[in-house]
């Protein structure tokens, strides 16, 4: 009788742990959308202050770094939106 090439014993397969599912934290998903909805009207306020020829104190000395501020907040909420489950 011709000798199988298949194993007498299973391979043994440890069982599968089961994954703890993980939440994000309370504050995050609220602080996301914060910095998402500040960014979106610092850029906002500023092209409307800009082109009505108003002047806000802190705006106009910062100039185009406003720009600059509304995008980080932006930015900011895009990062804590990579750590949101």
């Amino acid at each position: 009788m011709p000798k199988s090439n298949s194993r007498k014993k299973a391979v043994y397969t440890p069982p599968q742990k089961a994954k703890e599912v993980k939440l994000s934290p309370r504050w995050l998903a609220p602080t996301m959308v914060a910095s998402w909805i500040i960014g979106i009207l610092w850029i906002a306020v500023f092209y409307i202050t800009n082109v009505a020829g108003v002047d806000v104190p802190f705006m106009t000395d910062l100039q185009n770094w406003n720009l600059g501020i509304g995008f980080a907040f932006i930015i900011f909420g895009v990062v804590l939106s990579t750590r949101w489950r």
